[in-house]
């Protein structure tokens, strides 16, 4: 089972992350639980060896590992962490903070895309999803007190669906992979 948060602060872990992918296939085996780089091509649209090479760039940098089971080529693989955290608040030096910069805007090309398709592809969903999925915009005026409050309130309520990520029985009848993408992000002055 995979461990909840890994906090990365080596330039070349985070350089691995600069690739949308990567992040695509971490998403995939979050969601799967394990998946070979045969299921992650057929998902992606990229060819087996595009995808086993990106996972096995990911092992190198210990965001993923084989799994157990599968037989000969098609051997499976799992998450070593349930997420990865990095800032560049916090990074030691400006090759860190960089690698960070480009890690988190790697992170969010794939995200918006697929945010992007899927709003595109909501009309064909089911009427009970339409009505539930969709994207909430806000501003608010928060101190930083405030912001962290709200943030750690979210996060507390994504917390609850998590169990399910790895135990397919704890999901009840009906449910789906959803995504949910939050930010927070203020004003410069």
């Amino acid at each position: 089972m995979a461990e909840e948060t890994r906090h990365i602060t080596d330039p070349k872990a985070l350089r691995a992350m600069a690739h949308p992918l990567r992040w695509q296939l971490l998403e995939i085996l979050s969601r799967e639980g394990t998946a070979t780089a045969t299921q992650c091509a057929q998902e992606t649209g990229e060819s087996v060896a595009n995808c086993s090479y990106h996972l096995n760039l990911l092992a190198k940098y210990d965001y993923v590992v084989k799994a157990e089971g599968g037989q000969g080529r098609e051997k499976p693989w799992r998450l070593v962490n349930q997420s990865q955290q990095f800032g560049t608040e916090d990074a030691p030096d400006d090759e860190t903070r960089l690698a960070a910069q480009a890690a988190s805007i790697a992170f969010l090309d794939y995200q918006f895309a697929m945010i992007r398709d899927r709003n595109l592809r909501q009309t064909t969903l089911p009427m009970e999803w339409q009505s539930v999925t969709g994207i909430d915009n806000s501003h608010e005026f928060m101190t930083p007190a405030e912001v962290e409050e709200f943030r750690a309130g979210v996060r507390k309520l994504m917390d609850r669906y998590r169990d399910r990520r790895t135990d397919p029985a704890a999901r009840p009848e009906g449910a789906r992979s959803v995504n949910l993408f939050f930010a927070a992000m203020v004003k410069p002055d």
